[in-house]
C-alpha cells in the first residue's frame, strides 16, 4: 500500500466546498434526468448539457477537492500555491453553470462558460504539475497525477475549441473533436485519476497490505497508451486507429480489475458498510459496461452503446465517488475538529459521523436507479428510464442530506 502523510493536508474550509457543491450539482443532474427520453444521440445539445452538468459539476468538482487533499499527503510536500483552490471553485462552478445554460437555452453563452472552466482547469493542472516538481517520490499514483493532468489539458483545450466551433467562431469538425475531447477527459483524466486513487484509498479503507502491484502498473501503461491512440485517431479521422486504442484500453481495464481483485482477497475489513457495498457495485457495473461495449462493436446497436456509457458513468464512476465520500469526509471533519481533543475528552468514531440509515437509503435507491435507467436505455423503454431517474433523484436527496450532516458535524 502506498504510504501517506497527513502533515501537508490543506484546511477543511478549503476542501469542504468542493464536496458540498459537487453533491448539489449531482442532485441537479439526477433531477434533470426526469426530463430526458431514452432515445437520443450524443451530439444533441441538451444531452451534451447533461453530460457536462454531471462530469464538470459533480465528478470534476469532487475530484478537484479530493486531489487538493490527497496530492500533498501522497507527495509529502505542500502545494505550491494552495490558495488557488479558492479561485478554482467559483471559476469551475460559475463556468459550469453558464455552460449548462448555453447547452440548454442559449448557445452563445458556451464560449464564456467554457473560458471560465478552461481557466479553472488550467490553474488546477499547472498547480498540480508544479507541486509534482517539488517531490522526488515516483510512485504509480504520482505518475497517474502527471499523466492525467496532461490529458486534462488536452481535454479542456479541445472542449474550448468545440465551444467556439458550435457558435461558428472556429471552423472545425465538431464530431471528430468531440470524440477526442470525450476520451481525453473521461479516459485520460477521470479513469487515470481513479486508477491512481484506487491504489491509495481502497487498500487503506479495506486494510489490505502486502500485495503485488504488477497488474495495476500494466493497467496504467495500457490506459495512457490507449487514450493517446484514440485521441490521435479521432483528430486525424482514422477509425481503425481508434479501434486499436479502444482495444488497448479494454485490456488495461481488465488488468485494473484484476489488481482490485488481488487487493480484495487480502482485505482484513469484512464489514459491508456503504463504502464496501459501493465498491462492489461500482466494479460490477464496470464489468457490465465493458461487456456491453464489446457487444456494441459486434452489433453496432446504438442503445447498447448508450447503456454501456450509462453503466460506466452512473454505475462505476458515480458509485466509486459517492462511496468514498462516506469515508473521506468523516475523516477530514474528524481530523480538523476532533484530532486535537484525543486524550483530553471523548471523541466520535468515524462511522458515528454519518447516518447509516441515510447512507443505506442512498445506496439502495441509487442501485435501483442505475439498473432501471440502464435497462431503460438498453431497451429504449421510457417507463424504465423514468423509473431509474426517479430512484436516482431520491438517492441524490439522501446523499445531499447525509453529506450536509457530515460536513457540519461538531461545528
Amino acid at each position: 500500500m502506498t504510504p501517506i502523510s497527513r502533515d501537508f493536508a490543506p484546511p477543511l474550509k478549503l476542501i469542504a466546498p468542493f464536496f458540498r457543491f459537487g453533491v448539489i450539482f449531482y442532485l441537479l443532474a439526477m433531477l434533470a434526468l426526469l426530463f430526458f427520453e431514452p432515445t437520443f444521440n450524443y451530439q444533441q445539445m441538451n444531452v451534451a448539457g447533461w453530460v457536462h452538468l454531471f462530469l464538470l459539476g459533480f465528478v470534476m468538482m469532487v475530484i478537484f477537492g479530493a486531489m487538493a487533499q490527497l496530492i500533498p499527503v501522497v507527495l509529502e510536500v505542500g502545494h505550491v500555491v494552495v490558495d488557488v483552490y479558492y479561485i478554482i471553485l467559483p471559476l469551475l462552478g460559475v463556468g459550469t453553470t453558464i455552460m449548462i445554460l448555453g447547452f440548454w437555452f442559449m448557445p452563445a453563452l458556451l464560449p464564456y462558460g467554457g473560458l471560465l472552466v478552461l481557466v479553472a482547469m488550467l490553474i488546477f493542472a499547472f498547480e498540480n504539475l508544479a507541486t509534482l516538481k517539488k517531490t522526488d517520490i515516483r510512485t504509480l499514483t504520482v505518475k497517474t497525477v502527471a499523466w492525467s493532468n496532461g490529458y486534462l489539458l488536452l481535454g479542456i483545450l479541445t472542449g474550448f475549441a468545440i465551444a467556439l466551433g458550435l457558435t461558428g467562431d472556429l471552423g472545425i469538425d465538431v464530431s471528430l473533436m468531440l470524440k477526442a475531447h470525450v476520451y481525453a477527459v473521461i479516459g485520460g483524466y477521470v479513469v487515470l485519476t481513479i486508477i491512481g486513487l484506487s491504489l491509495i484509498l481502497i487498500p487503506m479503507f479495506s486494510l489490505a497490505h502486502g500485495f503485488e502491484e504488477k497488474a495495476i502498473n500494466m493497467a496504467f501503461k495500457l490506459v495512457i497508451t490507449g487514450v493517446g491512440v484514440v485521441f490521435i485517431g479521432a483528430l486525424i479521422a482514422q477509425e481503425w486507429l481508434m479501434m486499436i486504442g479502444y482495444t488497448i484500453n479494454t485490456v488495461g481495464l481488465f488488468f485494473y480489475m484484476w489488481q482490485i481483485y488481488i487487493i480484495a482477497k487480502l482485505t482484513v475489513r469484512k464489514e459491508l458498510d456503504v463504502w464496501a457495498k459501493s465498491m462492489i457495485f461500482a466494479f460490477a457495473m464496470l464489468t457490465l459496461s465493458i461487456i456491453l461495449g464489446l457487444l456494441y462493436f459486434v452489433t453496432g446497436v446504438e442503445s447498447v452503446l448508450h447503456a454501456s456509457v450509462w453503466f460506466i458513468l452512473l454505475g462505476f464512476v458515480s458509485s466509486f465517488i459517492t462511496g468514498h465520500l462516506y469515508k473521506i469526509v468523516p475523516f477530514l471533519v474528524w481530523f480538523e475538529r476532533f484530532a486535537p481533543l484525543v486524550g483530553k475528552e471523548k471523541v466520535p468514531m468515524l462511522h458515528e459521523m454519518y447516518s447509516k440509515e441515510g447512507a443505506k437509503m442512498m445506496f439502495n435507491f441509487t442501485v435501483a436507479g442505475v439498473i432501471f435507467g440502464g435497462f431503460g436505455l438498453l431497451f429504449e423503454s421510457d417507463m424504465l428510464f423514468k423509473a431509474g431517474g426517479s430512484f436516482l433523484f431520491t438517492g441524490a436527496i439522501f446523499l445531499y442530506v447525509t453529506m450536509k450532516k457530515m460536513l457540519s458535524y461538531g461545528e
